[in-house]
């Protein structure tokens, strides 16, 4: 069955430590006091367990007898229950001491008739209820005496009857030397100030203490959360968890149980998580919880307590009592604090501890009653300066003023904007024009601001799921159905999967705007944008020239400048060689903030950026990434930010700035997670990461997720680049056969496109795959279509690439001195590029022909800087091939008892698991000499077995990052 809860305790080794040694120290006593929920059962349960599974040979000899017992919330409870409850238990105890037993102790024949038996006869009894209760108390004190070392667990004392409260307070003035004695409770339930009716202070000999449980803090929750799911979570999604749970474990465990039920359908981002929460059922045990807690609350404190629920955040006492038509609110705010209903979440402000006892509550109000509360709500908020709109609208709803609701929402949608919350703008509009009886007048205008606020921040699936529905809706006019095409046009071609669907919703909408030529414009720019999609170039040309041509009649302005990011952004991407003119077209940040037009600067900007990165202007495409990304921060445009994040991740792989690169781009993977023109260039990088450090399966995915196989619907100068990176793997893994399909795919998609200048990622790859299988022709026919379809481009990294493709070609027709030159020739170009990796692979590809074993020495250091640790393996195992001595890496310092650099790579790959055949393959070694290595790795480490490797290495070394191939 599914975990309910965490199979390890979170959060509390310090108390459990604690409590464990408090217990350990008998005679002793401890109090654990929290809220409900908070964790107190759980802790005495773990301590419990701790006992019991404790040696018989352990440090304190056989484990003491353990009983736990429950007071329960009678209306008439038991004289001594809980405490007899305990006692009953212990039966064959008895038997064993029977013969220690004082008289005294048969006066419990007649309340622990399991033990009659074994007890003394009952004494006489006194005839006063006070010297019985003496008896009692004396007998139960003597028993535990008799029984040794003994831990009893009192849970829920606050509903402890006061006979039971008075008998441990006895027993404890003066404890059995083995009695340990746990008691949990919470202090808002307490009849009193203290647990056993007033204050107790353990006597001299004693050992004490008090322990107080708070709620788990982000990182406890997140365990927690881990530990129920079974797998990691992010931080985002745990941090989202303990806001609306206060980190009370309990209810962790029961919203994470609840969001478990969605399966498939749940992610572990934070923004994922914000959504689900906000429509996941409350728990049962808590929404009966709460409503018990209502049920005892005189009727006016109900009242505000409702109010609160209503509310739905943090009031004042005089907001709160207005809204429950209280005359002031002040004495039913203190009762609810003190009965741990409410809390005060701010200083003057309060309400529920967390939003799911909040929904508990609101979901029990009766309609009209909640109706009532809301128009009050709205009555009261209106009067507040500055009017909190988005909560007037929610008040406004729920009221059933739907005129006001529609007013609100726009207004708070406005402001959201204007603030640069993209995200609370689209959630207002979205509910608006999703309702059906809102006017079409108001569906028309609302639908378009929500398409544009979408355009501008981080929409969800939900946003163009509605907007896709809206398009369909028969309250819209036809001049705005033709602009949601558009609209739904722009925000599919970012979707992963959707590509080809958005270019031909833009198709759509382009021939139905002719009474709107800016829209119309708009959509024609975006299909003259070569990388989207695999429409021929000539047919992008042909959009981009019509633009242009609009583009010079226009006067500088918003509608301008948004034309300008996407024919800019296609003449440069291509390669066309007039595209720096142009760049005279665009305003200044000053004119283009005036025209409200500092949105689209930023995109375009950022368009450059990209464009340049693709032909190999690296130097150009920096200087406009910084200026994209700080206008993208002024505008608040934050799929802008995104884009432009995934120029710089592969500008860094380009530069060779790799450390810490993959885990960047893990992280803005999640973050952009269902926009393609992000998400994949993040992929590509780290396809080409994974295939640097030997992770084949890590790049074979990695490229896969680009969706290369499927180019119709990616963004093709990445899939190009991933067909390249796919065929270097193969080629990695011997398998030629499968590099050429990659290498004839590649070339198919850039015949089909018709646009070369994307070739430098891919051409070196075919070319080197098509001669490792004796397709020579195939390589010279690849390399002359290159040399064609750039001619006359600016490509410089296709330039570079072609140069080391002829490189290639004359090295395997027998010119070793052409070879020689045009590798020569191919690292100055790739080095001018500031292309270290590429730089370095073309030198070795020389030096390996040259056996220049100096070359091979220092490019075997550059790999190793680079973090490439397959390429440096291999250089190693070239110079070994030459019967030159392998580079040390170590100088002249001996390692004695410390693993070397060669030993740290082999216990990296130990740790992942992997066979010595496995890690002799990848390092280029004998499998000899891995047996050896790894024997030196587990003597150094103190390993018994590879399997403890991983462990030691955690504890001695940085962790592995590096899988091994199979």
């Amino acid at each position: 069955m599914p975990r309910t809860t965490s199979p390890v305790l979170i959060g509390r080794s310090r108390e459990l430590e604690t409590l464990t040694a408090t217990v350990a120290a008998a005679p002793s006593v401890a109090f654990v006091e929290g809220e409900a929920g908070v964790g107190k059962t759980r802790l005495v349960a773990e301590m419990v367990a701790e006992l019991v599974d404790e040696p018989d040979d352990g440090p304190r000899g056989d484990p003491p007898w353990t009983a736990v017992a429950y007071c329960q919330p009678l209306r008439d409870p038991f004289p001594y229950g809980v405490v007899l409850e305990c006692l009953r238990l212990c039966a064959r105890q008895v038997e064993r001491v029977r013969g220690r037993l004082g008289p005294v102790t048969g006066v419990l024949r007649r309340h622990l008739p399991e033990l009659a038996d074994a007890l003394p006869p009952a004494p006489p009894g006194p005839g006063d209820a006070a010297a019985e209760r003496h008896q009692v108390f004396r007998a139960v004190r003597d028993l535990l005496a008799a029984l040794g070392p003994t831990v009893l667990v009192i849970e829920d004392v606050h509903w402890a009857d006061e006979g039971s409260r008075q008998l441990l307070r006895f027993v404890m003035t003066d404890p059995p030397p083995g009695l340990s004695l746990v008691m949990t409770y919470r202090r808002e339930d307490l009849p009193g100030d203290a647990p056993l009716g007033r204050t107790f202070r353990p006597p001299p000999g004693t050992t004490g203490v008090h322990l107080s449980l708070a709620p788990l803090d982000a990182a406890g929750v997140r365990g927690l959360v881990e530990g129920i799911l079974g797998r990691p979570v992010e931080a985002g999604f745990a941090e989202t968890v303990r806001e609306r749970t206060a980190g009370i474990p309990f209810v962790v465990e029961e919203i994470t149980c609840a969001l478990r039920a969605l399966r498939g359908r749940l992610r572990t981002d934070g923004t994922t998580a914000r959504r689900l929460l906000d429509d996941v059922r409350v728990p049962v045990l808590l929404r009966e919880a709460m409503a018990e807690r209502m049920h005892a609350l005189p009727g006016d404190t109900r009242a505000v307590a409702e109010a609160s629920a209503v509310l739905g955040m943090p009031a004042t006492v005089e907001l709160l009592g207005a809204v429950a038509g209280a005359d002031h609110g002040r004495a039913q705010v203190a009762t609810l604090l003190e009965r741990a209903v409410l809390v005060e979440a701010a200083e003057n402000a309060y309400g529920f501890r967390h939003a799911l006892a909040q929904r508990a509550v609101y979901d029990a109000l009766p309609g009209p009653r909640r109706q009532e509360l809301h128009l009050r709500a709205v009555r009261e908020l209106a009067r507040l300066t500055p009017r909190p709109l988005v909560r007037l609208a929610a008040h406004s709803r729920r009221a059933g003023l739907t005129e006001d609701w529609l007013r609100y929402s726009e207004e708070a949608a406005d402001a959201a904007v204007r603030a640069n919350d993209t995200s609370t703008a689209m959630e207002l509009l979205r509910a608006a024009v999703a309702e059906p009886t809102v006017r079409a007048e108001d569906v028309n205008r609302l639908a378009l601001k929500l398409c544009e606020c979408a355009l501008i921040g981080l929409h969800h699936r939900e946003v163009t799921d509605r907007i896709e529905q809206l398009s369909r809706d028969a309250r819209l006019t036809d001049e705005v159905r033709a602009e949601m095409h558009l609209w739904l046009g722009l925000l599919l071609i970012r979707e992963t999967g959707a590509l080809d669907r958005g270019r031909a919703e833009i198709e759509l909408a382009v021939e139905a705007l002719h009474s709107r030529p800016e829209r119309r414009l708009r959509g024609m720019s975006v299909l003259a944008v070569p990388c989207m999609g695999t429409v021929p170039f000539t047919t992008d040309l042909m959009w981009l020239e019509r633009v242009e041509a609009a583009v010079d009649t226009l006067a500088q302005g918003s509608l301008r400048t948004a034309l300008l990011a996407n024919t800019l952004c296609a003449r440069t991407i291509s390669g066309s060689p007039g595209a720096a003119e142009r760049l005279r077209l665009l305003p200044s940040v000053s004119e283009a903030e005036a025209a409200g037009a500092l949105h689209d600067l930023a995109r375009v900007y950022a368009n450059l950026a990209d464009g340049c990165s693709w032909t190999g202007h690296y130097g150009r495409a920096r200087d406009f990434l910084h200026s994209g990304l700080s206008l993208a921060g002024r505008a608040g445009a934050s799929y802008i930010a995104g884009t432009a994040e995934a120029t710089r991740v592969r500008l860094d792989w380009y530069s060779g700035a790799w450390d810490g690169l993959a885990e960047r781009a893990d992280r803005l993977a999640r973050t952009y997670a269902h926009l393609l023109p992000v998400t994949s260039e993040l992929h590509l990088v780290k396809g080409w990461l994974a295939t640097a450090r030997g992770d084949w399966d890590g790049a074979e995915a990695a490229f896969r997720d680009t969706r290369m196989d499927q180019p119709e619907s990616a963004v093709v100068p990445v899939a190009v680049a991933a067909t390249g990176g796919t065929i270097a793997l193969l080629l990695h893994r011997d398998d030629t056969a499968a590099a050429c399909a990659y290498a004839d795919r590649g070339a198919a998609l850039l015949r089909r496109k018709g646009l070369w200048v994307w070739a430098g990622e891919v051409a070196c790859q075919a070319v080197e795959a098509y001669l490792a299988a004796g397709r020579r022709d195939d390589a010279h026919a690849f390399t002359d279509e290159l040399a064609a379809g750039i001619a006359g481009f600016d490509a410089p990294l296709a330039d570079a690439a072609l140069t080391a493709c002829r490189a290639w070609l004359a090295d395997a027709d027998g010119d070793g001195a052409a070879a020689a030159r045009l590798f020569e020739d191919a690292v100055v170009r790739f080095r001018a590029l500031d292309l270290p990796y590429q730089a370095a692979r073309c030198t070795e590809w020389a030096a390996t022909r040259a056996a220049d074993t100096a070359t091979l020495t220092a490019l075997a250091r550059t790999y190793e800087k680079l973090d490439a640790p397959v390429d440096a393996a291999r250089c190693r195992h070239l110079l070994r091939g030459t019967g030159t001595a392998t580079p040390s890496r170590r100088g002249r310092r001996g390692y004695g008892n410390e693993l070397s650099p060669r030993e740290r790579e082999v216990a990296t790959w130990l740790a992942e698991g992997r066979t010595n055949r496995e890690i002799a393959r990848t390092m280029f070694l004998s499998r000899r000499t891995v047996e050896e290595h790894v024997a030196n790795v587990l003597r150094k480490l103190g390993a018994a077995s590879r399997q403890e490797v991983r462990h030691r290495l955690g504890h001695h070394h940085d962790p592995p990052r590096t899988p091994v191939p199979p």
